[in-house]
């Protein structure tokens, strides 16, 4: 069998033991979905949302990246967000990241890399805004995951920034804004940073006409 046949066959098992747990378990999922939460992650395949948070189907919409972005010229990223929360009506946004993330550890060189340098940049000036932190970190490994838990809060912020959050949180007083880091030694998510609906930030991103 080819390696991909196999996802094909591992497809058919999971439908058919689907089914036989809970015979409606299509039905529900064919006409609608309700999803609690948006998730923004790392494309990383070591991170797979529903596995690590134990969803099933419909429970979690979800947008993944390089390095768990949200970046306001990101037209991909905008469009999800703004159908999670105003068409969906997500309560969360996740941001999640994961510790020794190779586009963290991408961003911290001076190698050029192609096209992924424009969005590495993004991360880049992260690094630039908390150097002085980072570096003063005995470890290359301390340093990384610190700047991967400082890209995570500024990704958070991110999200505050635009009009979609901030018309929500006027309108509906949600979503709630998490961020979040995957331990891929142990398996555990360690929440980092939080930004309850209509947390104060600096007045220059506000939209007054909103």
């Amino acid at each position: 069998m080819k390696s991909y046949e196999k996802l094909l066959e591992n497809n058919k098992n999971w439908a058919r033991q689907s089914i036989e747990k809970d015979p409606e378990f299509f039905n529900r999922l064919k006409n609608t979905q309700t999803p609690e939460y948006l998730w923004i992650g790392c494309s990383d395949s070591r991170v797979p949302p529903d596995s690590i948070t134990g969803t099933t189907p419909g429970e979690i919409f979800i947008h993944r990246n390089i390095a768990n972005m949200v970046v306001h010229t990101d037209f991909n990223m905008l469009s999800v967000l703004q159908y999670a929360v105003e068409v969906l009506k997500v309560k969360h946004v996740i941001v999640c990241g994961h510790y020794n993330c190779g586009g963290v550890k991408a961003a911290m060189t001076h190698q050029s890399l192609g096209i992924i340098n424009k969005w590495l940049r993004n991360i880049k000036d992260v690094y630039r805004i908390h150097f002085d932190e980072i570096n003063s970190l005995p470890t290359d490994s301390e340093q990384v995951n610190r700047l991967i838990e400082l890209n995570i809060q500024e990704q958070v912020m991110n999200l505050a920034k635009t009009s979609i959050i901030q018309k929500a949180w006027k309108e509906n007083n949600a979503p709630h804004l998490h961020g979040w880091v995957y331990g891929l030694e142990d398996g555990l998510i360690k929440p980092i940073f939080e930004m309850e609906a209509g947390t104060h930030i600096d007045p220059i991103y506000e939209f007054d006409n909103l």
